[in-house]
Parts: C-alpha cells; structure tokens; sequence
C-alpha cells in the first residue's frame, strides 16, 4: 500500500478491500467483519501497519476483504503465523481470526501457547458451534445432543467452551460477543485490539446454511450482559460465564496486564548486553551433558 494514500482520518471505506465476501447471505461473519471495519475507525489504526492471519475455513477468508497487509494460511495455523509476525514486528497491530474448528481442533494447541506467551495479539474467533466450510459435521463447539451431518444420532461429545480454555490456558483479556450485537460486538473488538498482550474474543456467529435462521433467533433471545459490578481481574469471577447453555453472556470476561512474550524478550536483551560475559558454548552443553 502507498503512503501517497495516507489520510488523516480514516473511514470504513478505507478499511474494506475490492474483494466482495463470498460468505452465505445470512451467515454472522457479515457481522464481524463490519465491525472489525468500525473498531479500526474508532482506533484510527493505520492499514498499512497492519496484519490480519488466519488458516482455513469460511471465516478463515476474512483477511481478504480488509485492506491490509494479510495472509491466509493452513487449517489451524492463524497463530503460529501471528507469532512470527509479532515476534519479528512488533510495533504491528496483529489480528488473527478463524472459527471454531479451526482454532479448537486441529489449532487448539496453537491457542494454549499463544495464550501463556501473552503475545500483544488479538485473536477474534467466530464460532458457529458447526463446521460451516466442510458440509456441517460436529465441531468442538457443538453442544452435546446436537445432531449434525456427522452425528445422526446427536453429538455424544462434551463440548468446549473457548473462552475457558483461554482463561485456563493464560489470555490476559478474555471477551464474549454476538454477531447479531453490533453496537456490543464493535465495542469489545475496539477493546480487543487496544489490550496490550493477548486478548481472546469469542464472537458467536451463527451458521445460516446448516443449522438454519433458529440459531440466530435462539442466540439473540439468550443475549445479555455482564452485571455493572463485574470485576474482570479475577478469573474466579469470569469462569463463572463459562459453560452456559440458557444464557449467552457478552462482554468482557477477564483483563488484567502482565508483560507480554516480546517485553520478556527485550528484558532478556538487556540483561544478556550489560557487559557480563557470555556462556561458551562448552558451557551450555555441560548444563545438559554435565560429564562432558
């Protein structure tokens, strides 16, 4: 992108890419997308110091209806590749997205250590409890019972609940959104991104095509939000949010501030440049191999 096209305050149209989304009319990812659009304004964050990841599925095709720098890459790989983005730039604002099976299944590791690195990345995942791309099996969302292409008889799996597996696991924000919330939604991803270290947002983002317009309809009757009294510092208070079924809480769960994986690093520069002299390597495989 040209810095000729710098301008001084940036509209939503600035934001959107020539590309038209191809996502089924209906689908809730309209929704995230739009108000990713409306979070940047409201930030004012610069494109072109910008990098949107993500891997594979339906959502997984965001990145290419925002202009910005972007990547689409393999099923469940959108943090890996977010990580090396920070790591190697970190003044970039680095977003990751994808769905639910992308990010629990084959990716669900990825989402445990990017979360107990805390790296300054905001990972916003849609879940449709469904895998939408893939013809509608059960994915590890689905709630217990559900029957899909995959389990005829109901889904006989527990299912997980993204947003404790990133309290457990060490996000250092953790939010709840639905796509159907836009005033919410834009909130909490303006919130998301403005976090320093790892922030987590599950938006909940019904599949049209194969778990039809009731979903939609049953997600915004259990809509409502966290008590004015809520303390986000205290994870105790925020798995109490967690595993709901007659409810859909949104807001956000849990934030407190802890250095980040790339504020670690830059401690461990200082620390290997104050003048002391450094390990041999001798000495480094003896800490391995002591009777070397």
């Amino acid at each position: 992108m040209s810095t000729e096209t710098m301008k001084t305050e940036f509209k939503v149209k600035d934001y959107k890419s020539d590309l038209k989304p191809v996502w089924c009319p209906g689908c809730g990812d309209f929704g995230v997308v739009s108000a990713l659009y409306r979070a940047m304004v409201k930030l004012q964050i610069e494109p072109w110091n910008t990098v949107i990841l993500s891997g594979i599925g339906c959502s997984s095709r965001l990145p290419g209806y925002v202009d910005t720098y972007g990547f689409n890459g393999v099923h469940g790989r959108a943090l890996p590749l977010a990580t090396g983005v920070k790591v190697a730039r970190p003044e970039l604002t680095v977003i990751a997205v994808g769905g639910d099976g992308d990010g629990l299944a084959i990716g669900g590791n990825h989402l445990i250590h990017t979360a107990r690195r805390n790296l300054d990345i905001t990972y916003i995942l849609m879940d449709n409890e469904i895998y939408g791309l893939t013809k509608g099996q059960a994915a590890p969302t689905t709630p217990t019972g559900n029957k899909t292409k995959s389990t005829y008889w109901g889904n006989p799996e527990p299912s997980v609940d993204p947003c404790e597996l990133a309290l457990s696991t060490g996000a250092t924000w953790v939010g709840r959104g639905f796509s159907g919330d836009m005033k919410g939604l834009v909130e909490l991803v303006t919130q998301a991104i403005s976090h320093n270290g790892f922030s987590f947002l599950n938006v909940m983002s019904p599949c049209i095509t194969w778990l039809g317009d009731g979903q939609f309809k049953e997600m915004k009757e259990k809509l409502t939000y966290l008590p004015e009294d809520h303390d986000p510092t205290r994870r105790a208070n925020a798995l109490k949010y967690t595993r709901e079924t007659d409810v859909l809480t949104a807001g956000v769960l849990y934030e407190v501030q802890t250095p980040t994986l790339v504020e670690q690093l830059d401690r461990m520069k200082e620390v290997s440049m104050d003048g002391k002299p450094a390990p041999s390597t001798k000495e480094i495989l003896e800490g391995f191999f002591p009777d070397l």
